[in-house]
């Protein structure tokens, strides 16, 4: 049974694309929608490039109020009736409530090897660490920030010259090789660890 993704972003797509690219020919699963919080998020143009059905609920017209946000996206979702949702680059902390109702179901991509620097400024975190070993990791969602079980990493040295942009881009071609992996052996029911390269 092919599975059906749903992919959220808040950015350029350049995972989004990576994922969706992927799943093509012998793949067990196939993009259904790509869904951003702003109508202005640069991936929701190159998704509708590739033919991909594309939408956005706006979270600033909720305020506050995460949970009504929260409500509107997940409507959105089970009107394409997903199931697994990937979050590539998705700039929204989801409350417990939306975790819950796909957990399991729902995985993301950090910029780091977790469970060290959960959450932002990653690579300057690293750097300033004097880390000799940076990447990134793929995991399941849970309601705690970048907790959840880890379903693969990828790893990159640091270089004596790096700074946070140039590490940040040797990270980010990493994360288009393993997100679309780990991708692959969970749509066919797979949850072994994935490691790169």
């Amino acid at each position: 049974m092919t599975r059906r993704v749903a992919i959220l972003l808040s950015g350029g797509g350049s995972n989004m694309v990576a994922l969706a690219r992927s799943m093509t020919g012998d793949h067990p699963a196939r993009p259904v929608l790509v869904m951003a919080n702003s109508a202005d998020a640069g991936g929701l143009d190159k998704a509708r490039a590739m033919g991909l059905e594309t939408d956005f609920v706006d979270h600033r017209p909720f305020g506050g109020d995460r949970a009504a946000f929260e409500d509107a996206l997940h409507a959105r979702l089970m009107q394409a009736a997903p199931d697994i949702v990937c979050l590539a680059g998705f700039m929204r902390v989801l409350t417990e409530g939306f975790v819950r109702r796909w957990q399991g179901r729902m995985l993301n991509i950090h910029p780091s090897l977790l469970p060290k620097y959960r959450g932002l400024h990653t690579h300057a975190r690293a750097l300033a660490a004097g880390e000799s070993l940076h990447g990134c990791t793929v995991h399941e969602v849970t309601p705690e920030l970048d907790e959840g079980p880890i379903l693969g990493q990828a790893t990159v040295a640091v270089l004596p010259d790096d700074t946070p942009d140039t590490l940040a881009a040797r990270v980010l071609v990493m994360e288009h090789q393993l997100y679309p992996a780990v991708l692959r052996r969970f749509a066919a029911g797979d949850r072994s660890l994935v490691t790169l390269p």
